[in-house]
């Protein structure tokens, strides 16, 4: 079954949604087990995501230069209307 681009679009912006709130959990989850501390959970919880979010960005810019791949390609582009 194909589907539309605005509805691919969809998709991918609900799995996104969905992967960012699993994160965060997560990522509290981890710092209340090491620290006991709900304060501390949280901000580790809120600012971890964020950075890695930050990192993912520039780990992806030296990935494309190290694998000549800059340009986005017909067979991966999303076409937004």
């Amino acid at each position: 079954m194909a589907h539309s681009h605005a509805s691919c679009f969809r998709i991918t912006c609900y799995k996104t949604g969905s992967y960012a709130i699993m994160h965060f959990l997560v990522a509290i989850t981890v710092a209340y087990v090491l620290t006991q501390d709900w304060r501390a959970a949280l901000a580790i919880g809120m600012i971890e995501p964020l950075v890695q979010t930050v990192a993912f960005y520039f780990h992806d810019r030296a990935w494309s230069k190290h694998t000549g791949t800059t340009e986005t390609t017909k067979s991966n582009a999303v076409e937004l209307r």
